[in-house]
């Protein structure tokens, strides 16, 4: 098996985020979203992302998108500027191939590297073991959760927040040009 490549994702990937996302709409618990998003829907999603001078991924197995992640910045409120929160979606048919982690460990960078301090992660569904395993084996720890917030295929779902540092976390001032 090989290697994923991960890189910056661009429109010619839309299609294939789109089915990937829309997989997990239909029959995950990891999105509270209950409809699928058009593609210019998530097009619209992805340029608020690269707007926001976030990283947008890809990973590519053999050419083919099988994943993507992302960051956005972690509330609207300027004091939150240094904050990601991550997103990661890997295709159902590629799971348990090293997707996530590759993705995982690229955004950490990117995120590092546009001088965010620190990375949480919202994730619907504290039955969702393989997205909290993930976080885990990349230093995140429990930041809390929230009961029963969610309602999606006749039953309540909560969400798990984790938490990491980036960089030199909070043991130094951030770079105010974010």
């Amino acid at each position: 098996m090989s290697s994923p490549r991960i890189r910056p994702s661009d429109d010619a990937d839309l299609a294939a985020i789109t089915a990937i996302y829309a997989h997990f709409v239909r029959y995950g618990s990891g999105t509270f979203e209950e409809s699928a998003p058009t593609v210019a829907q998530m097009a619209e999603r992805r340029g608020h992302v690269l707007a926001e001078g976030m990283p947008y991924l890809v990973a590519e197995l053999d050419g083919e998108v099988v994943g993507y992640a992302y960051a956005t910045v972690y509330r609207g409120r300027s004091a939150y500027r240094f904050t990601a929160e991550d997103s990661i979606y890997v295709h159902h048919a590629h799971g348990r191939k090293g997707i996530g982690s590759a993705l995982l460990a690229a955004l950490i960078e990117a995120c590092e590297a546009a001088g965010c301090r620190q990375m949480v992660a919202v994730i619907g569904d504290r039955e969702n073991h393989a997205s909290i395993r993930l976080h885990e084996r990349f230093g995140f720890t429990p930041a809390g959760e929230l009961a029963s917030v969610g309602f999606k295929f006749g039953r309540w779902l909560d969400t798990v927040r984790m938490q990491r540092a980036l960089g030199a976390g909070d043991t130094t001032r951030p770079d105010e040009r974010r």
